[in-house]
């Protein structure tokens, strides 16, 4: 079974809510590392009346510090200390909710990269109609070039067949319009290079056809697919709320009756499901969780990292990206 290590002090709500995240991740079979300070995470495990081990991290990277240099100026940081534990092979994924930056750092710098030549990429899930689809570079590559894109794309589909279950996931440019030739220079030179790569490439496709299951991993730049993401949260916010507000001036028995459907979209919709995105081309399995997680989000990260350990996702995006 995968060893995960679990950053305990990253996130909004760690320690409390990282270290019941592991408890419950245990209890359904996840092997848990915590690395975190001792003195906080234990009480944690002793309120939750369980047991589980913990590598003493003595330092906590701040939101708002530089990653970069707190990988230097703080080796005793949670993520840095677990980032080394999947390096040294005492854990096989990591996962974190706390800085985004500070979390990619460490994967590629101290655990390392699957090509040194390609990028790690955000690769977030999207429960999109029929089945989920995976969307990078969600954040990690604000710039990149044609040749970049043509890797994550790689990575995408290699994501797609070990964390979707897809077999010959097809492949889509997202870009302002399905012809041939939309786009920037970017996106123009991309299509031509994608068109030619080992993948099942189905053409450009827009944002809205991510709802219309036309493609089962969506590659861009991790600027135009960080606010792409963001709005696809903001909309699911504004749907639920726009129904909760339908339904609540209906009768109250109809209200009763119309509560568990709608109590099953919210749960598709909402980012806790999945836990996180997966940061690919590392040399390990590692899941960025969002800031705001709650214990059920780290549970469901931990759940996805082991499962894509335990099925050698960086093996085999290493094998396809170098052959």
């Amino acid at each position: 079974m995968a060893r995960i290590a679990l950053d305990a002090m990253g996130g909004d709500n760690a320690p409390v809510e990282t270290v019941a995240g592991a408890v419950d991740a245990a209890a359904r079979g996840v092997d848990v590392i915590l690395v975190g300070q001792r003195e906080v995470i234990e009480p944690e495990l002793t309120r939750q009346a369980a047991a589980l081990p913990v590598v003493d991290a003595p330092e906590v990277i701040a939101m708002g510090d530089d990653p970069a240099r707190a990988l230097r100026d703080k080796p005793g940081a949670s993520i840095n200390v677990a980032a080394r534990l999947v390096r040294e092979g005492q854990a096989e994924g990591l996962v974190s909710a706390g800085s985004t930056g500070a979390a990619m750092a460490a994967s590629a710098i101290l655990i390392g990269r699957v090509d040194r030549t390609a990028p790690p990429s955000i690769a977030s899930i999207f429960p999109t109609p029929g089945s989920p689809t995976l969307v990078l570079d969600s954040g990690a590559n604000p710039d990149v070039d044609a040749e970049t894109l043509v890797q994550f794309a790689i990575m995408g589909s290699v994501g797609a067949e070990v964390l979707l279950g897809v077999e010959d996931p097809r492949v889509g440019l997202l870009t302002n319009g399905e012809e041939r030739g939309k786009g920037r220079a970017l996106e123009r030179e991309a299509y031509e290079l994608l068109d030619l790569a080992p993948i099942h490439f189905v053409g450009n496709v827009e944002g809205r056809d991510v709802a219309a299951d036309k493609a089962d991993v969506i590659v861009t730049d991790g600027f135009t697919g960080n606010i792409f993401l963001k709005t696809m949260e903001g909309a699911a916010q504004v749907i639920m709320r726009y129904a909760l507000e339908a339904i609540s001036k209906l009768e109250p028995s109809i209200q009763e009756a119309m509560l568990p459907a709608l109590g099953e979209v919210k749960r598709k919709l909402d980012y806790e499901t999945y836990g996180g995105a997966h940061l690919l081309g590392v040399k390990g399995a590692v899941v960025i969780a969002h800031g705001a997680s709650s214990r059920v989000a780290i549970a469901n990260a931990l759940g996805m990292t082991s499962d894509a350990a335990a099925q050698d996702l960086p093996g085999r995006m290493a094998a396809r990206l170098t052959s």
